[in-house]
C-alpha cells in the first residue's frame, strides 16, 4: 500500500479514486504475501468490497463519507465486529461471533474506513512475541525468522508488509509499541480512558488500551482522531471531544527528558546507537535534551505482572463452557466442564498467568502481592510526574532490543516478560506513549524512539513525534520487496 492514509482518503472523497479499487489493491497484497507472513487469521473480503461499493454510490452522490474514505483497516483480534469471528488467538473463543461492534470500531466505519480483516495476536493479548496464538505465529516483514513483537503481531505485521496502511492493536503493557519498533513503523498508546473499551475484550481492565498503528505519524493523527472521544458505554473513557491533531506544535523550546534507567548497559548496542543518534536530532530541532531519572523503573515488571495477571484471572473467569466459546464434556459434573474447558481452551502462558493472578489475589496474599504492586505502581507514576515538572517529554528506546528470533524467548517467560521492561512502567502510569522509527542496526533491524508525554497531552506528544518524523526518513525504509 504505497499511499498514506490521508492521501488515499483524499482521493476517494474527490472521486479521484474509487473506494473498490482500494480495496481490492489491499485484498490482492493480503492475498499475494500473507502466506510467508500470516499477519491475518481471517479476511473477509466480500464484505470489504461490499462496504467499498457503497462507500463510492455515496461519494457519487455527492456525500461526504468522512475522514477516513475508502481506507483499508486491520482489526486485532480481541475487537468485536458483529458477526467476524473474534477469537483472540484462543481455542476457548474459537468461532465466536460478537453480536455487536465495538465503540472505536464503529467510530472507524462511521468515517468511512473498510475493514479488511482481523489480524493474529497472542492468546488474550498475553505476550510479546506472537508466538502464544493458538492459530500460528506472525512472522516479521523485515525477517520472517524473527518476532514482529507482540502481542499486536498481526497488526504490526499487517502495516509493515503493506497490506493495509492503518491497523488497530490493544496496548496493556507495551503491545503495539514493541511491535512498532519491531516493524519499523508508529505505533501509539493513548491516555488511559482517551479511547472507549467498549467492544475490545479484555485482558488487564485498568491497564488494555485501543492503540492506532501506521506508517506514518500523521496518518496515526487520523486514526486517533477517529477512534477517541466520550462514549457512555464504557465509565472508565475520559468525558471529552476527540483529539484533534495540533499543527505548529513541534519541538522548538521543548524539554526532553531522558531516564538513566532506560540507558542501562543491558541495551542492545545498535538499538544505542540509533536512539543516542535520535536524541542528537531532537536537540537539532530545538529541543533541549537534559537527564532525568524515574528510580521505580526497576520495579515496573514485577508490579506490572501482579496486576496484569491479577486483573487477567477475573476478566478470564467468564469462560467457563456455558455462555459462549468452547465448552468440553469433562466427567459430566458442571465443575468437572468448566475445568475441562479451561484445560483444553487455554494456551500455557494463558494458564501461567491465571495461576499467577490468582496466587496474588487469594486470601492472606492479597496484601503482600496485589496491595503492593499496587502501591509500587502509584510511586512509577510520581516518578513521571516528578518527571514532567522539568520536561515536557521523557525519551528513550522503545525496546531494549531489535526483533529476536522467533522460539528465541519462548521457553523462558521472564526474559520475555523483560522484553517489556521499557513500555511497562507508562502502562502502569496511564500515561500517552508512541513509538517511531528511529533508523536500524547493522543487521537490518528496525529501532524504535518512545516518546512520553503528559496524562492527556496526547495531542501535543504526536505532533513532537512528527516533528521528528517529518525532519528524518527512517520511516519510509521498508522491508526487503514492500512497495515504498
Amino acid at each position: 500500500m504505497s499511499a498514506d492514509a490521508a492521501t488515499l482518503a483524499a482521493a476517494v472523497a474527490r472521486g479521484e479514486r474509487g473506494a473498490r479499487s482500494v480495496v481490492a489493491e489491499a485484498l490482492e497484497r493480503i492475498e499475494a504475501g500473507d502466506d510467508a507472513v500470516r499477519a491475518f487469521y481471517r479476511v473477509d473480503r466480500d464484505a470489504a468490497l461490499a462496504r467499498a461499493e457503497a462507500l463510492d454510490a455515496r461519494v457519487a452522490a455527492g456525500e461526504d463519507v468522512g475522514p477516513l474514505a475508502g481506507v483499508p483497516v486491520a482489526l486485532k483480534g480481541n475487537m468485536c465486529l458483529e458477526g467476524s469471528e473474534a477469537h483472540c488467538g484462543s481455542r476457548v473463543l474459537a468461532g465466536y461471533r460478537p453480536p455487536y461492534t465495538a465503540t472505536f470500531v464503529r467510530r472507524l466505519l462511521d468515517a468511512g474506513a473498510v475493514v479488511v480483516g482481523m489480524t493474529n495476536m497472542d492468546e488474550f493479548a498475553m505476550g510479546s512475541s506472537g508466538e502464544n496464538s493458538a492459530y500460528g505465529v506472525a512472522r516479521n516483514p523485515w525477517d520472517p525468522e524473527r518476532t514482529p513483537g507482540g502481542s499486536s503481531a498481526g497488526s504490526a505485521a499487517a502495516v509493515a508488509a503493506g497490506f493495509v496502511p492503518l491497523a488497530l492493536g490493544s496496548d496493556t503493557g507495551g503491545s503495539v509499541r514493541q511491535p512498532a519498533s519491531f516493524c519499523g513503523i508508529s505505533g501509539f498508546k493513548p491516555t488511559y480512558g482517551r479511547v472507549s473499551r467498549y467492544g475490545l475484550i479484555a485482558y488487564g481492565s485498568s491497564l488494555d488500551q485501543v492503540a492506532p498503528l501506521a506508517r506514518s505519524v500523521r496518518d496515526l493523527e487520523l486514526l486517533f482522531e477517529a477512534i477517541s472521544g466520550r462514549d457512555p458505554l464504557d465509565s472508565t473513557c475520559i468525558d471529552d471531544d476527540p483529539v484533534r491533531p495540533l499543527e505548529g506544535e513541534g519541538l522548538a523550546g521543548k524539554r526532553v527528558g531522558v531516564p538513566r534507567e532506560y540507558l542501562s548497559d543491558d541495551l542492545d548496542a545498535g538499538v544505542r546507537a540509533r536512539v543516542d543518534a535520535a536524541l542528537e536530532t531532537l536537540g537539532q530541532l530545538g529541543a533541549e535534551v537534559v537527564p532525568v531519572s524515574l528510580p521505580h523503573t526497576e520495579h515496573a515488571v514485577p508490579a506490572y505482572y501482579v496486576v496484569a495477571t491479577a486483573e487477567a484471572s477475573s476478566n478470564l473467569a467468564r469462560y467457563d463452557g456455558v455462555r459462549y466459546g468452547l465448552r468440553a464434556p469433562g466427567d459430566g459434573s458442571l465443575q468437572g466442564m468448566i475445568a475441562a474447558t479451561r484445560d483444553a481452551g487455554f494456551g500455557d502462558e494463558v494458564k501461567r498467568r491465571i495461576l499467577l493472578g490468582t496466587y496474588v489475589l487469594s486470601s492472606g496474599y492479597y496484601d503482600a502481592w496485589y496491595g503492593r504492586a499496587q502501591r509500587v505502581r502509584g510511586l512509577i507514576a510520581r516518578d513521571f510526574a516528578r518527571a514532567f515538572e522539568e520536561v515536557d517529554f521523557v525519551a528513550g528506546p522503545t525496546s531494549p532490543t531489535p526483533a529476536f528470533r522467533l522460539g528465541e524467548l519462548i521457553e523462558d517467560p521472564v526474559a520475555m516478560y523483560l522484553s517489556d521492561v521499557l513500555t511497562v512502567p507508562v502502562s502502569l502510569a496511564g500515561l500517552p506513549a508512541v513509538s517511531v522509527p528511529c533508523g536500524t542496526t547493522d543487521v537490518a533491524l528496525p529501532v524504535g524512539l518512545q516518546l512520553v508525554g503528559r496524562r492527556l497531552a496526547d495531542a501535543e506528544l504526536l505532533a513532537a513525534a512528527r516533528t521528528y518524523q517529518e525532519a528524518t526518513e527512517h520511516h519510509l525504509a521498508r522491508p526487503q520487496g514492500v512497495p515504498a
